[in-house]
């Protein structure tokens, strides 16, 4: 029990108590836990088990107790003015044909019950996606700080050069406010891009439903170019597997069955009902025979069988089956349409991904070719052979090859891990 106690507990900690930082799945975990909406959702499975035992119960007999009391008052009469009456009943009934509803509706009940499991399914496979987004992001933001306090030290060590340099009269003052303003620049960009990773950590810490003075750190995750290049598989392959994989088609499917249902208990409608009835009674009235006297002759019997057949029902009926009709091709619709959204999902992931490492090729001979410019000019301002227009362009070219290969690189991963869950429902994340 004390075993049980202490898990549970540890369950409702933050994460952050147990760890010193988190990985994409302790991010999946702690919101399979901890996310309101997946929480919601994970009630109305829990309303559907109760509706689904509902709809079984009407296969069980009813049985009520009812008892009515008057009293009546004769003011002109002669004699007694005065009487009471009351009534005693225990009655019991069974519908014993209904058509086929009482059937259906159980069938629909349980469907409505795995629909909401799917949904609720769904729903975690969206939190698992925005979260891989959202953690990719912030290992991009992350490694962007560190270019730019690069930047700001090599900056900083230029205008403390370009200062030597003026005190030596081999350089204006000018020049060295032009240093110096880059200098204040790379700083602002730090800035920047400090704000940018507090503001997509905010976006993970809100959907994991953390508390505002919760920190949160993540694990660093290394890849290598073989992997940021790696191919991808075909396109095709992925598309069914999605579509196979996919939740909300499995559910609109079952919709489609539902809706078949619909017509199944519209259709009851038409069909006559038969119900059986019992029932015991007795009554007492005063002034009369003693109260027990009176209960013991009163007593009565009563059973009955009820046959009722629909004539009009004002198109009750035939405007139902009308409707459960228009859904049943509405779900037809909805699947098509998911169908369509996953292929464009699909093969937008596609474009991205090839597109990205496409460009990941290009900058990393760009950046590699801007790092020999940066240095090859730093060290020629060191000696005094290069002006200042010259070394910030080439610190800019450096900085922005660095940027430009980095947003190349998440790009590429983030595309090809999405296309993983596409394909497996799931994702490996180091």
């Amino acid at each position: 029990m004390r075993k049980h106690v202490l898990s549970t507990l540890l369950a409702l900690l933050p994460l952050t108590a147990l760890s010193q930082t988190w990985t994409y799945s302790d991010c999946v975990e702690y919101a399979r836990e901890h996310n309101i909406s997946l929480q919601k959702s994970k009630l109305n499975e829990l309303s559907s088990e109760y509706s689904l035992e509902e709809s079984k119960a009407q296969w069980h007999p009813t049985l009520d107790f009812a008892t009515s009391h008057g009293f009546s008052n004769y003011p002109w009469a002669d004699g007694n003015k005065n009487s009471y009456n009351s009534s005693y009943g225990l009655n019991a009934g069974w519908t014993v044909w209904d058509g086929g509803k009482r059937e259906n509706t159980i069938k629909q009940s349980k469907l409505r019950t795995e629909i909401d499991r799917l949904n609720t399914g769904g729903l975690l496979r969206t939190i698992e996606t925005d979260l891989l987004q959202i953690y990719t992001n912030i290992l991009y933001a992350k490694e962007a700080i560190g270019i730019y306090e690069e930047a700001v030290k090599v900056s900083k060590a230029q205008t403390d050069r370009a200062l030597q340099l003026v005190e030596a009269c081999k350089m204006s003052k000018v020049d060295y406010a032009q240093l110096k303003s880059q200098y204040e620049q790379d700083k602002y960009s730090l800035v920047n891009a400090q704000g940018t990773y507090d503001s997509r950590r905010m976006e993970l810490k809100q959907l994991l439903e953390l508390g505002i003075d919760a920190e949160i750190d993540l694990a660093d995750v290394e890849w290598d170019n073989e992997q940021i290049l790696a191919q991808l598989p075909p396109i095709s392959d992925t598309y069914e597997l999605a579509v196979a994989t996919d939740l909300k088609i499995r559910g609109l499917e079952i919709e489609k069955s539902s809706s078949e249902l619909d017509i199944a208990v519209a259709k009851a409608g038409r069909l006559p009902k038969i119900s059986l009835n019992a029932g015991v009674g007795t009554g007492y009235y005063a002034p009369g025979s003693s109260f027990g006297t009176a209960v013991k002759k009163g007593w009565n019997e009563s059973i009955g069988l009820t046959l009722s057949i629909p004539i009009l029902d004002n198109k009750k009926t035939k405007t139902a089956i009308a409707q459960a009709r228009v859904a049943q091709i509405d779900a037809r619709l909805n699947i098509d349409q998911r169908q369509t959204e996953l292929a464009q999902i699909v093969e937008n992931w596609y474009i991205d991904t090839r597109s990205a490492q496409s460009r990941y090729s290009a900058a990393e001979a760009q950046f590699e070719s801007a790092r020999l410019s940066d240095e090859l000019t730093n060290e020629r301002f060191n000696l005094g052979y290069v002006n200042p227009v010259e070394l910030m362009i080439s610190h800019n070219s450096y900085v922005e090859a660095q940027h430009s290969l980095l947003q190349a690189k998440y790009m590429a991963i983030l595309g090809q891990k999405m296309i993983e869950f596409y394909r497996n429902a799931t994702v490996s994340f180091p």
